[in-house]
């Protein structure tokens, strides 16, 4: 299993921090779609009970980014294009709404923040980061909305289709396409325009999906 070893066996959050490495390493594509989570393993590695480790995967399941398997246990969850296809459209349902929101309470140095996160993801040359360096974008704009169950919900989603973004921006143009559009969306919201900004992150999503499921169709 590709996790880091870490002794939390005086931690009181141990839990806590067994999802958190679990989510990071799911997202990031270190542990594979269909690889089991083997509790005692997990546990090892951790150098604390199974008790957290157990309430850690239960959490991942409610997330769906696990799911149980007869006579396998707990593994890494998956995508059918069609799941894939309507996670993508709930992003586009939702993101629009919360960056509407979060426009008129963006400060000067907020903006200045995404400018800087906007243009680092532009510059970097490798692609093990490009999906980290889109959510910080995006998160770092979003962080001025309100709509804290909207948020709760895209952030769910974004988790889910993690992979695939990143597999969707080393696709032919997606990176440089992806670049123009942060940039268009972080003009839009510095000149105050939310009804703007809206369209251009629904448009954003929209075109990323289709890229998307013709790439997952054509394979």
């Amino acid at each position: 299993m590709k996790l880091k070893s870490m002794d939390i066996s005086a931690t009181a959050s141990a839990s806590s921090i067994v999802f958190d490495a679990l989510r990071k390493a799911i997202i990031e594509g270190q542990l594979e779609e269909g690889e089991p989570l083997r509790q005692d393993e997990i546990a090892r590695l951790f150098n604390t009970s199974r008790i957290p480790v157990r309430e850690a995967i239960s959490r991942l399941e409610e997330q769906g980014l696990v799911k149980t398997k007869r006579y396998k246990g707990a593994v890494v969850a998956g995508l059918s294009p069609a799941e894939t296809e309507e996670i993508f459209d709930l992003r586009a349902l939702v993101e629009p709404e919360i960056i509407r929101n979060a426009v008129p309470n963006m400060s000067p140095e907020l903006l200045a923040t995404a400018r800087e996160k906007c243009a680092a993801f532009s510059a970097s040359p490798d692609p093990m980061t490009w999906g980290n360096l889109n959510r910080d974008f995006h998160e770092t704009l979003y962080s001025a909305s309100t709509l804290k169950f909207f948020l709760e919900i895209a952030d769910n989603a974004i988790d889910r289709v993690e992979r695939q973004i990143r597999a969707q921006l080393v696709m032919s143009d997606g990176m440089e396409r992806a670049g123009k559009e942060h940039f268009a969306i972080l003009e839009a919201c510095e000149k105050g325009d939310a009804n703007l900004a809206s369209d251009l992150v629904r448009q954003h999503i929209l075109g990323a999906k289709s890229s998307l499921m013709e790439h997952l169709a054509a394979k």
